[in-house]
């Protein structure tokens, strides 16, 4: 991947914690720098890739968005949080997930897709 198209982030910050890896998939950063750019403000990435084998996704029957490179968590609150999730759906990510209490407030965002076998488009709260 040439982290040079996704001037607004690096590499670092998609790495899983657990294991170092990072699988990010091209399309999805792509998206995401979009919305970066129409948004006009930091993103602060506060999870991207996990691998299968991180403890989240080892915990779940089968892991998640995040373990296919299709997914990031992005640390915001407030009035920023609605701005984020106006965008994402502008910019056609179908999976929005919003944790806004207590102090790991962040937006989960995913572009899978209903084919592939998730209900999409979806917002849920943790």
């Amino acid at each position: 991947m040439n982290w040079q198209s996704f001037p607004n982030f690096s590499a670092t910050e998609f790495q899983c914690k657990h294991t170092g890896k990072l699988r990010m998939d091209d399309m999805f950063m792509a998206r995401l720098q979009a919305l970066r750019t129409d948004y006009g403000k930091p993103m602060v990435i506060s999870s991207g890739y996990r691998d299968a084998t991180h403890p989240i996704e080892a915990k779940k029957v089968e892991p998640g968005a995040h373990s296919t490179g299709h997914a990031c968590d992005v640390a915001v609150r407030g009035g920023d949080a609605i701005e984020l999730i106006a965008l994402a759906v502008k910019h056609g990510f179908t999976g929005i997930g919003v944790q806004q209490k207590g102090s790991g407030r962040f937006i989960h965002l995913d572009d899978l897709s209903h084919s592939q076998g998730h209900l999409r488009p979806w917002v849920w709260s943790y």
